[in-house]
């Protein structure tokens, strides 16, 4: 039997291939897995927080969309224009003009029966693909967490029923103001506590960094071995 360098030469090749190069193949393999993690996990920290995000409540069978000026993004002491796209079962406005409504803002936690910190007026507001609907400008005088309640009754002729909606809001320090000497309207803020992202959102990517490293190592080191 002749002998068949080719076959001897490919598999010597093959096994002499230099570890810089496997561990090459497996970096790249590596780095393609951690960067899909990492947009997959940014993707998802984008969702839990996003630029702005509309609420909708329903009562019987009222619903309302709110929205706050700027971007759903309250600031403390300075002035926002809030909006409630009211529609009944099926699609159709509600406008002001049909509803006996009425908005209270509290301030949270606070006690059944609490007066209203504000009521802040209700006009005709034009939003969107909206018009005539209730909009009240309002200015929250600290940070922390408001409650705003929508009741409404039909006016003669109108037809729906009585409803109590309410939109649970985080108002952030306005920028004229000392965030640091300025006390939350839900008591204290502590000094790990953030409004606006909480520590184990900044957390996760950085553990998930970790592992999908620890990962990649341990692959190089198979591949050496």
């Amino acid at each position: 039997m002749f002998p068949q360098p080719n076959r001897g030469k490919s598999s010597l090749f093959s096994d002499s291939m230099p570890t810089s190069q496997k561990q090459r193949r497996y970096l790249n393999k590596g780095t393609r897995k951690y960067l899909l993690f990492l947009s997959s996990l940014v993707i998802s920290i984008t969702n839990l927080y996003p630029v702005a995000a509309h609420q909708v409540e329903v009562a019987a069978d009222v619903g309302a969309t709110l929205h706050i000026e700027p971007n759903d993004n309250p600031s403390a002491g300075e002035p926002s224009q809030a909006w409630f796209a009211l529609t009944r079962r099926g699609g159709r406005v509600i406008p002001l003009s049909q509803c006996n409504c009425r908005l209270a803002v509290y301030a949270k936690p606070y006690a059944a029966g609490e007066p209203p910190l504000l009521e802040p007026a209700l006009e005709p507001v034009t939003a969107e693909r909206y018009k005539g609907i209730p909009g009240a400008e309002v200015v929250f005088p600290k940070p922390g967490i408001y409650e705003l309640q929508l009741n409404g009754k039909p006016v003669s002729g109108a037809r729906f029923k009585p409803f109590k909606l309410k939109f649970e809001v985080t108002v952030a320090g306005g920028s004229k103001e000392n965030t640091q000497n300025l006390r939350d309207v839900n008591g204290d803020l502590g000094d790990g506590e953030s409004q606006k992202f909480p520590i184990w959102a900044i957390a996760l990517p950085i553990f998930g960094f970790i592992a999908i490293l620890v990962v990649v190592l341990r692959s190089m080191r198979g591949s050496g071995e």
